[in-house]
Protein backbone atom coordinates (compact mmCIF):
# COMPACT_ATOMS: atom_id res chain seq x y z
CA UNK A 1 0.00 0.00 0.00
CA UNK A 2 1.29 3.44 -0.91
CA UNK A 3 1.53 6.04 1.84
CA UNK A 4 -1.15 8.71 1.25
CA UNK A 5 1.37 11.38 2.28
CA UNK A 6 4.01 11.71 -0.47
CA UNK A 7 6.52 13.80 1.50
CA UNK A 8 8.84 11.46 3.44
CA UNK A 9 9.11 13.78 6.45
CA UNK A 10 5.34 14.11 6.82
CA UNK A 11 4.97 10.36 6.29
CA UNK A 12 7.52 9.68 9.05
CA UNK A 13 5.69 12.01 11.42
CA UNK A 14 2.44 10.13 10.79
CA UNK A 15 4.08 6.71 11.36
CA UNK A 16 5.93 7.59 14.55
CA UNK A 17 4.48 6.18 17.76
CA UNK A 18 5.53 6.26 21.39
CA UNK A 19 6.98 2.88 22.31
CA UNK A 20 5.98 1.80 25.82
CA UNK A 21 7.21 -1.82 25.70
CA UNK A 22 10.67 -2.79 24.47
CA UNK A 23 12.57 -6.02 24.02
CA UNK A 24 15.84 -6.71 25.81
CA UNK A 25 17.75 -6.65 22.51
CA UNK A 26 20.74 -4.29 22.79
CA UNK A 27 20.82 -0.97 20.97
CA UNK A 28 23.97 -0.33 18.95
CA UNK A 29 26.03 2.67 19.98
CA UNK A 30 26.09 3.72 16.32
CA UNK A 31 22.28 4.01 16.35
CA UNK A 32 22.41 6.27 19.41
CA UNK A 33 25.16 8.36 17.82
CA UNK A 34 23.08 8.78 14.66
CA UNK A 35 20.16 9.97 16.80
CA UNK A 36 22.42 12.41 18.67
CA UNK A 37 23.79 13.76 15.38
CA UNK A 38 20.21 14.41 14.26
CA UNK A 39 19.37 16.04 17.61
CA UNK A 40 22.11 18.63 17.22
CA UNK A 41 20.23 19.92 14.16
CA UNK A 42 17.04 20.60 16.14
CA UNK A 43 15.98 24.27 16.14
CA UNK A 44 17.19 26.24 19.16
CA UNK A 45 16.50 29.66 20.66
CA UNK A 46 18.75 32.02 18.72
CA UNK A 47 20.88 29.06 17.60
CA UNK A 48 22.41 29.08 21.08
CA UNK A 49 22.22 25.29 21.70
CA UNK A 50 21.37 25.45 25.39
CA UNK A 51 20.33 21.80 25.36
CA UNK A 52 22.78 19.05 26.29
CA UNK A 53 22.45 15.30 25.87
CA UNK A 54 23.53 12.46 28.11
CA UNK A 55 23.37 9.03 26.49
CA UNK A 56 23.72 5.59 28.03
CA UNK A 57 23.38 1.96 27.11
CA UNK A 58 24.84 0.78 30.43
CA UNK A 59 22.43 -1.69 32.12
CA UNK A 60 23.28 -0.48 35.64
CA UNK A 61 22.73 3.17 34.77
CA UNK A 62 19.46 2.31 33.01
CA UNK A 63 18.34 0.34 36.09
CA UNK A 64 19.04 3.36 38.34
CA UNK A 65 17.17 5.66 35.93
CA UNK A 66 14.14 3.33 36.09
CA UNK A 67 14.30 3.32 39.90
CA UNK A 68 14.04 7.13 40.08
CA UNK A 69 11.60 7.55 37.18
CA UNK A 70 8.05 6.46 37.97
CA UNK A 71 7.03 7.51 34.45
CA UNK A 72 9.48 5.07 32.84
CA UNK A 73 7.12 2.25 31.85
CA UNK A 74 9.45 0.79 29.23
CA UNK A 75 12.63 -1.11 30.05
CA UNK A 76 14.89 0.64 27.54
CA UNK A 77 18.16 -0.70 26.21
CA UNK A 78 19.37 2.89 25.86
CA UNK A 79 18.35 6.34 27.00
CA UNK A 80 19.09 9.92 26.09
CA UNK A 81 18.50 12.52 28.77
CA UNK A 82 17.85 15.98 27.38
CA UNK A 83 19.27 18.62 29.70
CA UNK A 84 19.48 22.40 29.78
CA UNK A 85 22.82 24.03 30.47
CA UNK A 86 21.54 26.58 33.00
CA UNK A 87 24.92 28.30 33.32
CA UNK A 88 25.14 28.91 29.59
CA UNK A 89 21.51 30.04 29.54
CA UNK A 90 22.27 32.58 32.28
CA UNK A 91 25.33 33.84 30.41
CA UNK A 92 23.07 34.48 27.41
CA UNK A 93 20.73 36.45 29.67
CA UNK A 94 17.93 33.86 30.04
CA UNK A 95 16.20 34.14 33.39
CA UNK A 96 15.46 30.76 35.07
CA UNK A 97 11.74 31.00 34.26
CA UNK A 98 12.24 31.96 30.59
CA UNK A 99 10.60 29.33 28.34
CA UNK A 100 13.23 29.39 25.56
CA UNK A 101 15.36 26.57 26.99
CA UNK A 102 12.30 24.34 27.44
CA UNK A 103 11.31 24.96 23.85
CA UNK A 104 14.80 23.78 22.88
CA UNK A 105 14.19 20.63 24.93
CA UNK A 106 10.94 20.09 23.03
CA UNK A 107 12.42 20.55 19.58
CA UNK A 108 15.37 18.32 20.47
CA UNK A 109 13.05 15.64 21.83
CA UNK A 110 10.83 15.69 18.74
CA UNK A 111 13.95 15.31 16.61
CA UNK A 112 15.23 12.43 18.77
CA UNK A 113 11.87 10.64 18.48
CA UNK A 114 11.84 10.93 14.69
CA UNK A 115 15.51 9.96 14.37
CA UNK A 116 14.93 6.88 16.52
CA UNK A 117 12.23 5.77 14.12
CA UNK A 118 14.54 6.43 11.18
CA UNK A 119 17.19 4.05 12.59
CA UNK A 120 14.63 1.37 13.38
CA UNK A 121 14.20 1.94 17.11
CA UNK A 122 11.21 2.63 19.28
CA UNK A 123 11.30 5.64 21.57
CA UNK A 124 9.24 7.15 24.35
CA UNK A 125 9.68 10.34 26.36
CA UNK A 126 9.60 10.34 30.17
CA UNK A 127 8.99 13.49 32.19
CA UNK A 128 8.15 11.91 35.56
CA UNK A 129 11.46 11.46 37.38
CA UNK A 130 13.51 12.85 40.24
CA UNK A 131 15.68 15.52 38.68
CA UNK A 132 18.10 15.46 41.59
CA UNK A 133 18.49 11.66 41.46
CA UNK A 134 18.93 11.64 37.67
CA UNK A 135 21.58 14.37 37.95
CA UNK A 136 23.50 12.21 40.45
CA UNK A 137 22.99 8.95 38.51
CA UNK A 138 24.30 10.56 35.32
CA UNK A 139 27.03 12.57 37.09
CA UNK A 140 25.83 15.73 35.39
CA UNK A 141 28.17 18.72 35.25
CA UNK A 142 27.37 21.72 37.41
CA UNK A 143 24.48 23.69 35.94
CA UNK A 144 23.08 20.93 33.72
CA UNK A 145 19.42 20.33 34.52
CA UNK A 146 17.80 17.08 33.32
CA UNK A 147 14.47 17.96 31.72
CA UNK A 148 13.35 14.86 29.82
CA UNK A 149 14.48 11.28 29.30
CA UNK A 150 13.92 9.49 25.99
CA UNK A 151 13.83 5.70 26.30
CA UNK A 152 15.22 3.86 23.28
CA UNK A 153 14.90 0.22 22.33
CA UNK A 154 13.49 -2.32 19.95
CA UNK A 155 9.68 -2.26 20.13
CA UNK A 156 8.08 -5.33 21.69
CA UNK A 157 5.52 -7.13 19.53
CA UNK A 158 2.72 -6.19 21.92
CA UNK A 159 2.32 -2.62 23.13
CA UNK A 160 0.09 -1.35 25.95
CA UNK A 161 -3.19 0.06 24.70
CA UNK A 162 -3.90 3.73 24.34
CA UNK A 163 -5.06 5.62 27.43
CA UNK A 164 -8.08 6.79 25.46
CA UNK A 165 -8.81 3.89 23.09
CA UNK A 166 -10.78 4.62 19.95
CA UNK A 167 -10.32 8.37 20.25
CA UNK A 168 -8.82 9.86 17.12
CA UNK A 169 -7.92 13.53 17.35
CA UNK A 170 -7.79 15.65 14.21
CA UNK A 171 -5.89 18.87 13.72
CA UNK A 172 -9.29 20.60 13.66
CA UNK A 173 -9.95 19.30 17.19
CA UNK A 174 -6.74 20.98 18.35
CA UNK A 175 -6.99 24.24 16.44
CA UNK A 176 -8.87 27.50 16.73
CA UNK A 177 -8.65 29.91 13.81
CA UNK A 178 -8.78 33.61 14.61
CA UNK A 179 -9.19 36.61 12.30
Amino acid sequence: MTDPVPDPVLAAIRRRRVTRAMTDEPVAREQVETILEAARWAPTAGNRHLQRFVATTHPGTLRVLRMVSPGMIARPAAAITVCVDRGLAARYGFRPETPGPWIDVGTATATVLLAAQAVGLGAGPVSSFSRAAVAVALDLPEGWSPELIVCLGHPAAEQPGAMTPGRRVTWQDLTRWVP
